[in-house]
């Protein structure tokens, strides 16, 4: 049987998904069926235990592929390939189609159109939402759900939505908390700033640093100081990530800092290699993918 990365592969020894039969070995095979997230962030967990570890998080509205589900927890396969367990309770049927993504960092949602109102909940730059009509409240514009609840207009763009440079994303996320598998403006973590970053220029990144290093963009020499690296470039070293801003400038999501920070290259390369070695590779996304 081939070996498979079980993290995008949706196997175990008693279930796998259909689509790997011949594959894998398991006892049964199923088919993924779709379902929505509609929790603001579900962590998906390695095990179907609220103490098992976090790999990463799926926002609002996002589909997904359900292979399993007991005891309060579904086995899925997220859009990124993920696969892991989510609480049932943040799953619903698919009904709609979003129109309208997240572009603020973070938004409220209110039981109707008024800022005044306390918020129900909150959400994440990159959620998915399906929006109905809109209304406005002394001057302020609201967006609509099918519930009545309302979005601030300003914190939303119609799908299909991609900015023009993934960075300025990054930047947006400046002194988010870090989060180790947090993948949203609430916590966040290297890999994370980066695949949610790219998300929402259109650019498709895997979740995690191994992944990314192999697949995102070209690989690049840095040249002489490492000048001649350019603004969306990425730095790895094992386990890490950074995004290059400028000349000699680096963001990323640190646990030195324990937040998303800015930070001279050449000061992070030395800083990191005192503990985990020098970087071990750099690599330029590839540009005009379709947006979101």
């Amino acid at each position: 049987m081939t070996t498979l990365d079980r993290r995008l592969h949706a196997f175990r020894d008693d279930l796998a998904d259909i689509r790997l039969s011949g594959q894998v070995e398991a006892r049964d095979y199923v088919e993924g069926q779709p379902a929505r997230i509609v929790a603001p962030v579900a962590d998906l967990l390695r095990q179907p235990t609220l103490e098992a570890g976090m790999d990463t998080q799926i926002l609002h509205g996002e589909d997904v592929r359900v292979f399993d589900q007991a005891d309060g927890f579904a086995w899925i396969q997220a859009a990124d390939g993920y696969v892991g367990y989510v609480q049932a309770e943040a799953l619903a049927p698919v009904l709609v189609e979003p129109t309208h993504v997240v572009t603020a960092p973070r938004t409220f949602v209110y039981p109707g159109p008024d800022l005044r109102f306390p918020r129900r909940r909150s959400l994440s730059i990159g959620s998915l939402v399906h929006i109905t009509g809109e209304a406005e409240t002394r001057g302020t514009g609201y967006s609509l759900l099918e519930n009545g609840e309302a979005l601030i207009t300003k914190h939303l763009q119609p799908l299909p939505y991609a900015v023009l440079d993934y960075v300025d994303v990054a930047e947006s996320l400046i002194n988010t908390p870090y989060l180790w598998g947090g993948s949203s403006g609430f916590g966040i973590d290297c890999s994370g700033i980066v695949q949610l970053s790219m998300r929402m220029a259109g650019l498709y990144a895997l979740r995690d640093t191994d992944m990314q290093a192999s697949t995102i963009g070209e690989g690049v020499q840095p040249g002489p100081d490492m000048a001649l690296l350019k603004r969306g470039d990425l730095v790895f070293w094992k386990g890490h990530v950074a995004i290059v801003t400028g000349p000699d400038e680096i963001i990323h999501a640190s646990g030195h800092t324990m937040c998303v920070t800015r930070e001279s290259l050449s000061a992070a390369v030395e800083r990191i290699g005192y503990l985990y070695g020098g970087p071990t590779g750099f690599r330029r996304p590839m540009q005009g993918v379709a947006g979101l």
